[in-house]
């Protein structure tokens, strides 16, 4: 604004100057906003300033000037202050009435319905009055389901006029589109704001039930009370406890009838019973065991469903007046099951204690049973061993065409693996040339074979090395077909040793079999280990190995080994 120009100086031009104090030069605002419309106004005009060219006055400003007082007189007036406009994106934001509703789809070339009936939910939004049409999805329904119609102004005629919340209501018809949907209800928010705003909603219509549904419906189950009888006590005391009885299936009377053995076994924990039957070997019938399959059996059925034939409709549960229990299998008696008659002759050591406990009452009369033997035919004979390869290989050849190798004990392989007992000896013969030979022997654990080896001897004129090779030694004296080989219990110290008419005495051991043989001394004879202790005993002292030939021997074989 100006200076005042009160300090004597006339209001002519050329009198005024501009305010340097002045630090606002913005152009004033022309325009205001009222009840969501822009309106012009003239904003306060200084001293010295212009004023700006602006349309007349409106009534209500004349009306406004006209009604001024005098603040002297009448004091001053005190006006409310205006409310300040809130737009409706603000006001409305997130705020949204919901119908509930339906329309019914017409269903051509079926002859079990005419329509069916869609739910579907309607959402109005009051921020730009716009709709959306939603149906619930459900699973497996095969139909497209989901958004019908996305959110948008929906047309309320063919004037271009549009659905506005004032226009709904519930039990009326919305068309929309060609589609006719019938809104049934609402929820609690939009009819409070219904009613806030004046409208009165009808009342809320139920929404049909789909037809084809409604034919897909089963029927609900139907109930018996239940007994008294506790089946999880019985689940849980009885469970993997079986009753098993032996018995004959006789029907001797039938063609080619005969009788048959069986096992019948009563399940305690379902009061179940399963019938298997008894095959030999190579008795000509088909490997089918389960005579019949585990079930309860029915013992007495009602009068009025005897009639019936039970061959046309199975017994079901409501028709049978008791089931077989435990009392009814007594041992020593015939029992009739599923039209067949069968002898209980005896049962299991479980059964017995089982019924001295629970039924003491009833005694058990076990009956001896003539089985039925078959003749035996004539063994072929196993040729005699011909002395090529080993007895156990020569042996598959007569078992079955395509020869196998015979099974070994994996077991003692991996047990014994590079378990080596080792002997020194000499030979015993009548040859003087044979007096200084000294060998070594290796029994093996593994697979109970010996190998010897001879020491070299200096101007012997004997080539040392390899004697035999790793095999098993048979005892003198012994059959072909069924030898018997040398063990660990037949080397004593000092006995003699006939390997394939070759005598050998045994001179000494190693440390080693001693402590195996310990180990195992519930399986040997006592003479074997004394010897073996005298012997060793001996050799704990200290000794040179090099003075010592029997030391010497045995030091050399562990080195060439």
């Amino acid at each position: 604004m100006s200076i005042n120009t009160g300090h004597g100086l006339p209001f002519l031009p050329g009198n005024t100057f501009r305010d340097v104090t002045k630090s606002a030069h913005h152009r004033p605002q022309t325009l205001s906003y009222k009840n969501g419309y822009a309106l012009p106004h003239r904003p306060k005009v200084g001293i010295g300033q212009a004023p700006l060219l602006s349309s007349e006055l409106t009534q209500s400003e004349i009306n406004q000037f006209s009604n001024q007082t005098s603040a002297l007189t009448y004091g001053t007036t005190h006006y409310s202050p205006a409310l300040d406009f809130i737009p409706a994106h603000v006001a409305y934001d997130k705020k949204v009435l919901r119908f509930y509703g339906y329309f019914q789809q017409e269903v051509l070339h079926s002859p079990q319905e005419g329509h069916r009936v869609r739910p579907v939910v309607l959402y109005y939004y009051l921020e730009d009055d716009s709709m959306c049409i939603m149906e619930p999805v459900v699973e497996n329904s095969g139909i497209p389901q989901g958004k019908l119609i996305k959110r948008q102004r929906l047309p309320k005629n063919d004037r271009g006029d549009h659905y506005h919340w004032k226009d709904l209501n519930v039990g009326m018809d919305l068309v929309v589109y060609g589609t006719v949907y019938r809104v049934t209800h609402c929820d609690s928010y939009t009819q409070d704001f219904m009613e806030s705003e004046g409208l009165v909603l009808n009342d809320a219509e139920p929404t049909p039930v789909d037809p084809y549904i409604q034919q897909r419906t089963q029927p609900g189950r139907s109930y018996i009370t239940p007994s008294v009888f506790d089946r999880l006590k019985q689940f849980l005391t009885m469970d993997r406890k079986v009753l098993r009885f032996f018995a004959l299936w006789d029907h001797t009377d039938s063609l080619y009838g005969e009788a048959r053995p069986v096992t019948i076994q009563y399940y305690l924990v379902d009061d179940s019973v399963e019938i298997r039957e008894v095959h030999e070997p190579n008795s000509g019938r088909d490997p089918f065991p389960v005579l019949l399959r585990r079930q309860r059996l029915p013992k007495n059925i009602k009068p009025a469903c005897k009639p019936f034939p039970s061959c046309v409709l199975e017994v079901s549960p409501q028709e049978v007046h008791q089931y077989y229990s435990p009392k009814d299998f007594q041992v020593g008696e015939t029992l009739q099951l599923m039209g067949r008659r069968f002898l209980l002759y005896d049962c299991d050591e479980f059964t017995k204690a089982y019924y001295q406990k629970e039924h003491p009452d009833l005694e058990l009369k076990p009956k001896p049973v003539v089985k039925k033997t078959t003749e035996l035919h004539d063994r072929h004979e196993v040729p005699p061993y011909n002395g090529f390869g080993s007895l156990e290989d020569s042996l598959q050849n007569c078992l079955s065409l395509i020869p196998e190798p015979p099974k070994k004990d994996l077991m003692k392989m991996l047990e014994n693996d590079h378990k080596v007992l080792r002997y020194a000896a000499r030979m015993d013969s009548q040859n003087p040339q044979d007096e200084g030979r000294r060998f070594i022997f290796s029994y093996f654990l593994s697979s109970d074979m010996i190998s010897i080896f001879e020491k070299s001897t200096r101007n012997s004129g004997i080539i040392s090395g390899q004697f035999l090779e790793k095999t098993r030694i048979p005892k003198p004296g012994c059959t072909v077909d069924k030898p018997e080989f040398y063990g660990p219990a037949d080397f004593a110290i000092g006995d003699t040793v006939e390997v394939f008419r070759h005598r050998f005495v045994l001179t000494d051991a190693d440390h080693y079999v001693l402590k195996y043989l310990e180990s195992i001394s519930d399986q040997l004879p006592s003479r074997t280990l004394n010897s073996l202790r005298q012997r060793l005993g001996v050799a704990d002292q200290e000794v040179d190995p090099h003075t010592d030939p029997q030391s010497e021997d045995i030091e050399r074989a562990k080195a060439s080994s």
